[in-house]
């Protein structure tokens, strides 16, 4: 019922910026606590940055400093500002968005399709 459609991913070179949009489509009244995940070969799913409708943000200790979490409550849209990438960054990222649809109903745990992120000279 509630789609996510992530862009934003692509290839760039160690040092270099990319932002990440989440838009958020459906009859849906408000989000709540959204965020990006990551997902690197061989490696586990990781919390990478979370912002709740209060604007609180938390981060990953290895992204602290160099990735900014933002939301437009209007447009129903997180996005992810990401400087001074290095090859670990490189890993599929995903959206992942909790809230309240205008019937009332809750949903949780919505994610988007990923987009990749390659960072290598």
């Amino acid at each position: 019922q509630v789609q996510l459609v992530e862009s934003g991913g692509g290839l760039v070179q160690p040092g270099g910026s990319l932002r990440l949009s989440c838009a958020a489509s459906g009859s849906i009244f408000s989000l709540y606590v959204t965020g990006w995940y990551r997902r690197a070969p061989g490696k586990q799913r990781e919390l990478v940055a979370s912002i709740t409708s209060g604007g609180r943000s938390n981060y990953a200790d290895s992204v602290k400093g160099r990735f900014t979490i933002s939301r437009d409550a209007a447009k129903n849209t997180v996005y992810l500002q990401m400087n001074n990438l290095k090859p670990d960054d490189t890993a599929v990222y995903y959206c992942n968005v909790n809230g309240v649809l205008v019937s009332g109903s809750s949903f949780t745990d919505v994610w988007g399709q990923g987009t990749q992120v390659t960072v290598s000279s």
